[in-house]
């Protein structure tokens, strides 16, 4: 089947279209519905009737965008109507969700004229926070987007225009400092005069580039002053008429530095790419076929060519959704008035910082787990990357704060915490953990540092002010690592083949001599990643440390267990997971180390989980679970977890709700908790449920994370005397830095 018959199953799966309406408050009572509408609604409309503002406080006003259009430039399919593009503005409406959770009507409008148009969207003003209008041809675009501009207090930004001249002037900017060059000194060409090439014309002004400098070249040629004062161009066009002799692309392009293609695919030649500047930029962005393919243009020089395209197949694609979610968010959380200037370079600037940053795992794995570092093929951060929102959206809110367009002033970290949360629980809760972290960093050893994961986080454990990491490994073969990584930073190396480790070894010698280690076998257990970390959290010179990700669970466990051993109040160790869905979070408990626990290490392992729970800022309501409900079943397995559950029931040190033994579905549906086992201790659903053995632990958080939607964060070993934790195999560098935040959290309570 080919990709339309794709694309038209894809659409017409029942619900057809993209898009649905849902309900953010309970409607599920009679009194739920009388405050939904009549008569409760009359509260919030009275007001807001006396206050207007207060739109954003009573509807969903602050968090929705119309997206606009009258089809007359849709895509690469020209002026279809409005009706034929309600799929692109539905399309827009998805990514408008999944980038930056905003809510989105989409808004197909049958108008011939500009002013039909711009009286139609203006009166939609008390419905929306802002306004994108897409897919409208030039010039009408240009006086439609500036007449509600003036008109409107909402912010109203035509995509077409300013998003590609946003993503390609992040671009620019990486461009020019990877070829060494000057923005104010740069001759750009561009190819295509349209709405999109003018708004980029101007931004790239906006960002240093001389204007003077600027050619720019339309179907007839170079747009020159003489053409100009002929009427042969509009005035949109004679905006950059040159001062200069006529000419064809060709020309244009002789010793040029940057080449900007807006216009049609195959127009440029390997010759013309010759002729330009040392290491020149070519933006070929005519979709879907570029203006010069990108094999030819990088094979036509021996020097570097920095290129970028619209396309998703070759490296730096020019790509709208790095821009429009994220500036529509900064500005609707500023209330601002307007996107202006200020606020489009805030957002191209921290584009191009983003690109320089090391690139999450999960963006590599999207693009085919091909390395992506910071150079000519990545000057621009992929769509799919997520930091993307916690960037943009602050520097677009502080811009619009800065010049004066906010309503509202934001704190901006507490402001990308919030954002975080839009993304996910896990987010949010790990944000707690990370702020903590931060206050009073920790030393923290990763027992596998010559590992390319361990040194790009113990990197982002550096440069965001989390820890203050210890890589063991080769020393030669880490700094070897971190230039390739382009990683600049200078962590503290222990170096397993250093000749310093003698007291490392006496001490290990002296830990292990009763349990069958002789001197010799301890200088060469030293030599071993895990024990040598585990001897220096052991001695305080870490404290805490990080492995794992190399070795067998058990394998890597069993160091730290030896040397470390469990803490004074302690006689056992578990594995916890914290599981987060939307709204909800659950963390699981055993589920990595005891095989088969009696009441006593059932017992102890809920007080270890609780206060895991707390250190999130949770508090704790345990269940004990079995596949019986509070006696429903007698025999030794159920018996072990009753016992347990009253045991912590009866204890006085224990603060936390606890009861069990129950069934999975009792201890977390409040209705069955409350309606059915009124008599329960847990004061509501539990958010702490342990197992009544390994094999359930591991199925259960497994089954929670795959199909319930779950995001897991772990696992975190609780019991030991001094923080540690073993990675799961495959970790990626953002589970390193998560659980690294969560040790320096427990070295900080040691």
């Amino acid at each position: 089947m080919g990709l339309d018959e794709d694309a038209l199953d894809y659409h017409s799966e029942d619900p057809p279209g993209k898009l649905e309406i849902s309900t953010t408050k309970p409607t599920n009572t009679q009194r739920d519905l009388s405050l939904a509408y009549s008569p409760g609604v009359a509260a919030p409309c009275r007001e807001i009737r006396d206050d207007p503002d207060k739109a954003y406080s009573y509807t969903a006003k602050g968090n929705m965008v119309g997206v606009v259009s009258d089809g007359s430039a849709t895509l690469g399919l020209g002026d279809i109507g409005p009706a034929a593009c309600k799929p692109v503005m539905e399309g827009k409406g998805v990514l408008f969700k999944r980038f930056a959770d905003i809510d989105v009507f989409d808004i197909e409008l049958d108008h011939d004229s500009p002013k039909e148009m711009i009286r139609s969207i203006r009166a939609m003003e008390p419905t929306f926070g802002g306004i994108n209008l897409e897919d409208i041809k030039a010039p009408e675009c240009f006086e439609i987007e500036e007449t509600l501009r003036e008109e409107m207090s909402i912010p109203v930004f035509h995509d077409d225009q300013h998003g590609t001249a946003i993503i390609s002037g992040a671009a620019l900017l990486n461009a020019v400092d990877i070829s060494d060059k000057e923005i104010d000194e740069l001759d750009i060409v561009f190819s295509g005069a349209g709405a999109s090439a003018l708004a980029t014309a101007r931004f790239y002004v906006s960002l240093g580039a001389d204007p003077s400098r600027i050619t720019m070249c339309d179907s007839s040629g170079i747009i020159t002053k003489e053409r100009a004062e002929a009427g042969d161009v509009n005035e949109f066009k004679s905006e950059f008429a040159r001062d200069t002799e006529g000419g064809d692309l060709a020309a244009a392009l002789e010793d040029a530095d940057v080449f900007v293609g807006l216009s049609i695919g195959g127009i440029v030649d390997q010759e013309m790419v010759r002729s330009m500047a040392d290491n020149p930029i070519i933006f070929a962005m005519a979709n879907p076929d570029p203006e010069i393919a990108y094999e030819d243009a990088v094979a036509a020089r021996d020097d570097t060519v920095i290129m970028a395209t619209g396309r998703s197949d070759y490296p730096n694609q020019v790509n709208n959704v790095l821009g429009f979610p994220f500036i529509f968010r900064g500005a609707l959380d500023a209330r601002a008035t307007e996107i202006n200037e200020a606020m489009k370079v805030a957002a191209a600037e921290a584009l191009a910082m983003l690109a320089r940053e090391d690139v999450p795992d999960a963006v590599v794995k999207a693009y085919g787990d091909d390395p992506i570092k910071f150079g000519p093929e990545y000057i621009i951060p992929k769509p799919l990357d997520p930091r993307v929102l916690f960037e943009v959206a602050p520097a677009v809110a502080q811009a619009a704060m800065d010049s004066g367009a906010a309503r509202r002033e934001l704190d901006l970290e507490e402001y990308t915490e919030q954002l975080e949360a839009r993304l996910g629980k896990s987010r949010e809760m790990m944000r707690v953990v990370l702020n903590k972290a931060k206050s009073e960093p920790k030393r923290v050893v990763l027992a596998e540092g010559a590992d390319e994961k361990m040194i790009r986080a113990a990197y982002q454990l550096v440069d965001q002010g989390i820890a203050h990491p210890i890589l063991i490994g080769d020393r030669d073969d880490i700094w070897k690592r971190m230039e390739q990584l382009g990683l600049s930073f200078e962590p503290e190396v222990v170096d397993p083949n250093d000749d310093t480790l003698a007291p490392y070894a006496d001490r290990l010698y002296d830990l292990r001599k009763r349990a069958g280690v002789t001197r010799r076998e301890a200088d060469e257990l030293i030599r071993d990643g895990n024990y040598l970390g585990s001897v220096m959290v052991e001695m305080g010179d870490a404290d805490a440390m990080l492995t794992g990700l190399m070795h067998h669970y058990p394998e890597a466990l069993r160091p730290p267990l030896r040397i470390v051993g469990t803490a004074d109040d302690a006689n056992y160790a578990a594995g916890v997971y914290m599981l987060t869905f939307k709204n909800r979070v659950i963390f699981c408990a055993d589920t990595t180390v005891n095989v088969d626990p009696d009441e006593d290490v059932l017992a102890e392992i809920t007080e270890h989980t609780a206060e895991l729970a707390r250190s999130f800022n949770v508090e704790p309501r345990a269940a004990l679970l079995s596949y019986s409900d509070f006696g429903s079943v007698n025999n030794e397995g159920t018996q072990k977890v009753r016992k347990a559950a009253q045991r912590l029931r009866e204890d006085a040190n224990v603060d936390f709700p606890v009861d069990g033994e129950m069934q999975a579905d009792t201890a977390v549906v409040e209705e069955v908790l409350e309606g059915t086992y009124e008599f329960a201790e847990l004061d509501g659903p539990a958010n702490i449920l342990v197992f009544p053995n390994l094999e359930a632990g591991n199925i259960g958080y497994k089954l929670l994370q795959r199909l319930g939607g779950a995001e897991a964060i772990g696992p975190m070993l609780v019991g030991m005397d001094k923080p540690v934790h073993v990675l799961q195999r495959g970790d990626e560098v953002k589970d390193i830095v998560n659980l690294a935040s969560v040790a320096v959290v427990d070295a900080q309570e040691e």
